[in-house]
């Protein structure tokens, strides 16, 4: 790709959602003057009394978690859609508000207290994959149901509230936006040429191999052309499936090796537990055939520069657009250099 994408400002477009990003690698080498965030080195325990999310242990609601050995699950004890919440609609003018319901769930990765998934070997991680599709699926076949978000914040700079190594699922009756932007590009794509989106990308990403961190028989990991964080990754099937239940044992596996080298890989850039946002999208579950999704499972970390300095969403990037430094391919090539 011509050197003009390293050296001056341009906008990249993502196809999944139809929006742009403003690239600007000529600030990279500005300094820093910013805020800078406090590195904890501290080492949990593998078993926490104090926890509410440790194996024996009691929640908060006074339930007592199971002697659990792999991944489990339970309800949200304070989930942010209710199941059973009232029905209403609100016309009022250009005052427009609808009630929403879903279902809300935590899952634990493991009962080590001190692991994160960089931590965990494969076979532990094939575990955890195997809760979110047998969470999918359950979850997915209540009528009420129509998309079911699989996602982990790691990290207290992410927002998450316990350190013990844990995601959630929130289900609801509609369709998130985000998810409703790729719904569209998707089908849209899929409907003029008869192919998958991200499958097609897929192809001419393996060619060009500029943004490949890593890739096994099944799965692709990539820094997507079109990324706004920092160190943002993608994980993807190389093979057009529309949800993680078009995995076959064998490929639950790749899923959980991709998964695991992508997260050492980032534990091993600044030396820290490294902090991120990860979620997977995949095809509704509102009984259509949704033939044009192919599923992906996104990592947006904030670290930019080191492990003290977390990249903001602030200005230009509230008023105007997304914008980032360091390219793609840079990225890729130093989280590359750590597999």
């Amino acid at each position: 790709m011509t050197t003009d994408i390293q050296d001056y400002s341009h906008k990249r477009y993502n196809i999944l959602t139809g929006e742009w990003v403003l690239v600007s690698p000529h600030r990279a080498k500005r300094p820093w003057q910013g805020q800078n965030e406090t590195v904890s080195n501290e080492v949990r325990p593998s078993y926490d009394v104090n926890c509410y999310l440790c194996a024996g242990n009691t929640r908060i609601n006074g339930e007592v978690n199971p002697d659990y050995k792999n991944a489990f699950v339970f309800t949200n004890d304070f989930a942010a859609l209710q199941k059973d919440s009232k029905s209403f609609q609100v016309n009022d003018g250009l005052l427009q508000a609808q009630s929403e319901t879903g279902i809300c769930k935590v899952i634990c990765f493991s009962p080590d207290h001190s692991k994160s998934l960089a931590d965990m070997n494969v076979a532990s991680i094939q575990k955890v994959v195997e809760t979110w599709q047998s969470e999918y699926k359950t979850i997915g076949k209540n009528s009420a149901i129509n998309y079911v978000q699989i996602f982990e914040n790691k990290g207290a700079v992410m927002g998450c509230s316990n350190p013990h190594p844990h995601g959630q699922i929130w289900s609801q009756s509609t369709l998130p936006n985000e998810v409703e932007k790729k719904d569209i590009h998707q089908i849209n794509f899929f409907n003029k040429n008869k192919t998958s989106l991200l499958g097609d990308y897929l192809k001419q990403e393996l060619e060009k191999q500029e943004r490949i961190i890593f890739e096994n028989d099944s799965f692709v990991v990539l820094i997507p052309f079109w990324a706004i964080w920092p160190f943002e990754a993608m994980i993807a099937p190389k093979k057009h499936q529309k949800d993680i239940l078009g995995m076959n044992e064998q490929e639950t596996i790749g899923f959980a090796e991709a998964i695991s080298v992508l997260t050492k890989a980032y534990d091993k850039l600044f030396n820290t537990s490294f902090p991120y946002s990860s979620g997977i999208h995949q095809a509704p579950t509102n009984d259509e055939a949704n033939t044009h999704w192919h599923w992906h499972m996104s990592f947006y970390p904030p670290l930019l520069r080191s492990a003290t300095v977390k990249k903001f969403m602030v200005g230009y990037e509230m008023f105007g657009s997304p914008q980032r430094d360091i390219t793609a391919e840079i990225a890729a090539q130093q989280l590359k250099e750590l597999i």
